[in-house]
């Protein structure tokens, strides 16, 4: 008679088992949404503070820590065709990313354009800082290397002369007559050839369809550097004493 109970006992304990892990599928009943407004009335926590503050002094050192010089106030606003700024920033991107796409395509970058709205901050005059490249360029873009036809970069001075911006370019020469039609288009020094295919080093933003430049979907090749731009201005700046940038013949108008 035990036994039986006992046996009976284990039948209802396992048939209870069963149920409790038999699959259930979940359903959503009801969303919720609160607005948690962040105002003076939040206070700091003094042990989260107290834990993260060593973290916070390394990280202000590294990113405050002289790197270069700059003698002038370097800024995107300073010249109509060309600026200091954007004669920097891309003169950095070729000069940074040219031995990267040089060791990955034995191919050698011809010009550099970036686009005028992302440089986000002037470069002070005094130290240079990698506080200051985050400053300049707080995006994560990275340097990419796209192949285009002659006639696509034609596509690509009409779009910059038509602009009436100045986005950054190196190796790059436009000349504009004193009535503001194009008069030339030099590449490194030589005619621009419709029948050659050109190397420019740009950013993944703008190739991904960003500012407008829409020529670059006509790319033949892309190569991305995984090369982040700010990277490449922490990296610049350390090897340089004293940045040396001015504003420029490679584009301007014949008065």
């Amino acid at each position: 008679m035990i036994g039986l109970k006992i046996k009976q006992f284990v039948i209802i304990i396992t048939a209870v088992c069963l149920c409790s892990c038999a699959q259930q599928s979940a359903k959503l009943s009801e969303i919720k949404a609160v607005t948690l407004e962040v105002d003076s009335s939040y206070v700091a926590v003094d042990s989260i503070l107290s834990f993260t503050e060593p973290y916070r002094q390394r990280i202000n050192t590294v990113l405050d820590s002289a790197l270069a010089y700059s003698p002038i106030v370097i800024s995107k606003m300073d010249g109509v065709f060309n600026t200091t700024a954007g004669n920097l920033m891309a003169d950095i991107i070729r000069v940074q990313g040219e031995p990267i796409f040089k060791a990955r395509t034995g191919n050698s970058i011809d010009f550099v354009l970036v686009n005028h709205g992302g440089i986000r901050s002037v470069i002070s005059k005094g130290p240079v800082s990698a506080r200051t490249a985050y400053e300049v360029m707080p995006f994560e873009n990275t340097i990419v290397v796209v192949e285009l036809s002659g006639k696509s970069v034609a596509l690509l001075v009409d779009f910059l002369v038509k602009s009436k911006r100045a986005h950054p370019i190196s190796g790059l020469q436009i000349v504009l007559a004193s009535n503001d039609s194009l008069a030339e288009i030099n590449i490194n020094g030589k005619p621009l050839n419709e029948n050659k295919n050109y190397y420019v080093a740009t950013s993944n933003y703008l190739v991904s369809g960003g500012g407008d430049m829409v020529f670059f979907k006509d790319a033949l090749g892309t190569t991305d550097t995984d090369y982040l731009i700010r990277n490449a201005m922490i990296d610049y700046f350390k090897k340089v004493d004293t940045l040396r940038t001015v504003i420029d013949d490679r584009y301007y108008k014949i008065e």
